[in-house]
């Protein structure tokens, strides 16, 4: 554990207990920059779940501490005044994930209410409390967040990676059940395809197996071992640890995956991303990175409905390889093969600035949501600007 803040200046706690998926740590090392650079005397300190990747508080040099609080989340036994007693007490400045305070948030989590309100009594902030990404103290909002890597680790990635053509790193699959992920065959398709367009490239494959208190990859070995036969030229790196993928996806030149959170780890390392969107959630970080999300046909393949009943599954997709869900289907990977393919070759030859593709993926997902605009979200509201 790093030591406590040091003296001088005023101190803020980004209190951050949520689920543990890598995503929501890059959310937290966003909102701890925002409020660094507004504030630059100001001494930024982190508390995490436990099992979320709290390593990645030591590669941001504007935090000072990062806690992690060893309480599984949502559990509604657990006694958080004893996992939060190592943290200290007194701050300037408490800020606390906003998700606190969201009904369809305390009604799905029922330890959620229970520990923010222990931690109401544990904590005292001398200037005041807040929510994290807003003011006050004061905060800068749209700020690109850059993780600092080991040098050691970048060396070790490009020699891994070495290679005249592209670089494409591919994660299959996110932390959800299976059937929320494209298939084996599906993925086959589509690295042929790539492979097809871009001959010379290079695919390297990340995700994790082993199933531990951190969130594992929903894909099966026998499965990732079809995807290395098809990909002739490739580099292995599931399982490595977590900060020696994220070297790897920084030397890669696209990263492509359906929606997870080590996307928003791929942006944090310049790397752009290539979301086959789906599910419960589109894409909602922007990080000055270029990228895009290929949104399905909401009408054939629903999806994005947040806290609501999970469209229907697929019970035998059209690939025989079982269940799935719409928008993960064989049939919409085929319907939007061609755009992932003008997207690849577009993010490859760097013909995608960042703010032409924040404007382009607003407008098609307002068109998505059939022009409701309250059901768009963002970090730090960047969709205000394109809407």
């Amino acid at each position: 554990m790093q030591a406590p803040p040091q003296p001088g200046g005023e101190t803020l706690l980004v209190h951050f207990w949520y689920a543990h998926p890598v995503g929501h740590a890059i959310e937290a090392l966003r909102y701890c920059l925002g409020y660094s650079r507004a504030n630059p005397d100001m001494r930024v300190s982190l508390a995490l779940n436990y099992a979320t990747p709290t390593e990645l508080g030591r590669l941001c040099p504007f935090i000072d501490v990062t806690y992690p609080i060893r309480q599984r989340f949502a559990d509604p036994d657990a006694d958080p005044l004893q996992a939060l007693a190592h943290v200290p007490i007194e701050w300037d400045w408490i800020v606390d994930d906003a998700r606190r305070g969201q009904p369809e948030q305390l009604a799905a989590f029922p330890g959620l209410g229970r520990y923010y309100a222990s931690s109401d009594t544990y904590f005292r902030a001398r200037r005041g409390r807040g929510t994290a990404g807003a003011e006050p103290p004061a905060y800068a909002a749209h700020q690109q967040l850059a993780l600092d890597l080991p040098q050691e680790c970048r060396e070790r990635a490009r020699l891994r990676l070495e290679g005249s053509g592209p670089r494409i790193a591919l994660m299959p699959a996110g932390s959800g059940p299976r059937h929320w992920y494209p298939s084996a065959t599906s993925w086959e398709l589509i690295v042929h395809a790539l492979l097809e367009e871009h001959p010379d490239a290079l695919v390297c494959f990340v995700g994790k197996r082993a199933h531990d208190e951190r969130t594992a990859t929903s894909f099966g070995r026998d499965e990732l071992d079809r995807l290395r036969r098809a990909s002739p030229v490739h580099a292995d790196c599931f399982d490595d640890d977590l900060i020696t993928q994220l070297a790897m996806v920084e030397a890669c030149d696209l990263f492509m995956s359906p929606h997870t959170g080590f996307g928003m780890a791929a942006l944090a390392v310049g790397t752009p991303w290539l979301a086959l969107s789906g599910n419960s959630w589109p894409e909602y970080f922007f990080n000055d990175v270029p990228f895009y999300s290929v949104l399905p046909d909401p009408d054939r393949f629903p999806c994005h409905n947040a806290f609501g009943p999970e469209p229907p599954a697929v019970e035998q997709d059209s690939d025989g390889e079982g269940r799935r869900s719409p928008s993960m289907s064989a049939e919409r990977v085929r319907a939007g093969l061609v755009e992932l393919l003008q997207a690849a070759s577009a993010l490859l030859d760097r013909r995608l600035p960042f703010e032409v593709a924040l404007e382009d993926h607003f407008r098609r997902l307002l068109q998505f949501y059939g022009g409701d605009r309250s059901r768009i979200w963002s970090i730090d509201g960047i969709h205000r600007r394109y809407l």
